[in-house]
């Protein structure tokens, strides 16, 4: 699988001639997972990402965050996390970071399986330090999944994955951000899976809102421990 590692580096670093007011950016997402099972109810996740302004362009972003997980059932899994999230000026970064936070969060996972339906709820609440200044967060997110050549996500499996996020804060006003997103993905073996598509974030404040859509690729790796028992795992997106 090395040949889609490089693949998927090269799509992230080649240089692009766009406009520097670009509508459309790109999300690198890269994630290495380690989920529990039916023995061993401990797990956990890292993953690192980068973000440009233009499509494959521009360099303005990139965050490394990591997690440990715990199985309360097969389809209720509680997380623990925590961030590093950067944010540069993408004609002079050099500069350094323009917005540096750190973060702390604690999640709720629930996932159901309908047939080939597959929901994954997730609720979230945050604690981040933006630039030393202390704020609270709080996100739901839906993420709908549908496997179109078996009736499971395993191997040499096509499927859809669309999920919408909403953000909101104990601040007035409390909503915060949205996203939105739809990709193809492909899952290989039962380890490596790669997605790409689109992701939309809306963000708002008092002073100005805007959106921004984006070209979106993911790659993960899904560590399996020896003698596990085999469970259908979603493919989902840990940002």
């Amino acid at each position: 699988m090395l040949k889609y590692c490089l693949a998927f580096l090269l799509l992230l670093t080649m240089p692009a001639a766009f406009a520097q007011n670009s509508k459309v950016g790109t999300w690198g997402i890269a994630t290495l997972v380690l989920p529990g099972d039916s023995s061993h109810k401990w797990g956990g996740y890292s993953e690192f990402q980068v973000r440009t302004n233009g499509v494959m362009s521009q360099f303005m972003y990139d965050e490394v965050k990591a997690g440990i997980s715990y199985d309360i059932d097969k389809d209720f899994t509680a997380l623990i996390g925590t961030g590093r999230y950067t944010t540069f000026d993408y004609q002079n970064v050099g500069a350094g970071p323009v917005t540096t936070e750190n973060r702390l969060w604690e999640q709720i996972t629930t996932n159901q399986f309908l047939y080939r339906l597959k929901l994954e709820h997730r609720y979230r609440v945050e604690q981040r330090w933006v630039n030393g200044d202390y704020r609270n967060r709080f996100r739901y997110r839906l993420n709908v999944f549908v496997p179109f050549n078996h009736s499971k996500i395993i191997a040499k499996t096509w499927f859809l994955s669309v999920f919408d996020e909403v953000f909101l804060n104990n601040e007035v006003p409390n909503f915060e951000r949205n996203r939105v997103s739809a990709a193809l993905g492909y899952q290989f073996d039962r380890s490596w899976i790669f997605q790409a598509g689109w992701i939309n974030q809306y963000n708002y404040t008092p002073a100005a809102s805007g959106n921004k859509n984006n070209l979106m690729l993911i790659l993960m790796y899904r560590i399996h421990r020896k003698n596990a028992v085999p469970r259908e795992h979603l493919p989902t997106t840990s940002d």
